[in-house]
């Protein structure tokens, strides 16, 4: 196996894309879970394969977690639970690794954003075992909101003229309920993480979040976006144009791309905004 060639490690739950050759020192790396509506998806879908692989080729380290999903008859706090495991493992072996774990963030797309975000409230909440927190928390396109607030008029516009774009009545509700096993209404935070007030966002780590435009729920991540505005997180939000949701699961689109670039300048400039 060469340096560069992604291979699996504990037992299964991870799958390791080491940082592109000629790096001196210790690489940044991200610890990256892929969407699936928390029902599906896989380490080899692009946004999981095709992400990771992409951003090693630019000098991250990549570390995929294969997280239990409803798919397999899972609710929370199970995968949010691997995603814990994944970032404990990952400070663990940082050293074999090759990474520095002071660059080190956490990501993920979807509902795999919701999870990561849920995971870093649970750190901070002190709900598990005591870790370092990432030094910064990568949303593309999360969800993060059971109940969408309602859309202005251009994206209503951009709704309407792309009707793909559009879940079905009560999709995102019920993949909520299907997530936590029960009506959210009393849910912890960890499973609505937009819920959270400023307060609750305390250390939170400085945060990059690419939203997709054609994409209701990018409102979810924009409401999240001002929570940590106003409780003073770095923050750097941005909004690829003219993509719908998922648009890292697409990398025949420029967006795809884009998207990476920006994740791998974030790195280098230490979780800064631009």
């Amino acid at each position: 196996m060469s340096m560069t060639e992604p291979y699996g490690a504990a037992d299964g739950l991870l799958r390791v894309y080491p940082a592109s050759s000629g790096i001196e020192g210790p690489a940044p790396a991200l610890v990256w879970a892929h969407g699936g509506g928390f029902r599906g998806g896989d380490l080899d879908m692009p946004e999981a394969h095709w992400t990771s692989g992409a951003l090693a080729a630019r000098g991250v380290t990549v570390i995929s977690v294969d997280y239990r999903h409803l798919g397999g008859g899972f609710h929370y706090p199970a995968p949010s639970d691997d995603i814990i495991t994944a970032w404990a493992w990952t400070v663990e072996h940082a050293e074999e690794l090759g990474i520095d774990i002071g660059r080190t963030a956490i990501g993920g797309a979807s509902a795999g954003g919701n999870l990561v975000t849920g995971a870093v409230l649970r750190l901070l909440a002190g709900d598990v075992s005591p870790l370092p927190l990432p030094a910064g928390v990568f949303l593309a396109y999360p969800t993060l909101l059971a109940d969408q607030p309602a859309p202005d008029a251009a994206l209503l516009a951009l709704l309407d003229a792309n009707p793909s774009a559009l879940h079905p009545p009560g999709y995102v509700p019920d993949m909520y309920r299907n997530f936590f096993g029960g009506p959210v209404d009393d849910a912890p935070l960890a499973v609505v993480p937009g819920r959270a007030a400023a307060s609750d966002l305390a250390g939170f780590p400085p945060v990059l979040m690419i939203n997709s435009e054609i994409d209701l729920l990018r409102l979810s991540g924009e409401v999240f976006a001002q929570t940590l505005a106003a409780a003073g997180i770095p923050l750097e939000l941005a909004t690829e144009p003219a993509v719908l949701h998922g648009h890292l699961n697409r990398p025949e689109e420029q967006a795809a791309t884009d998207s990476v670039e920006r994740v791998a300048r974030w790195i280098e400039r230490g979780f800064l905004p631009q």
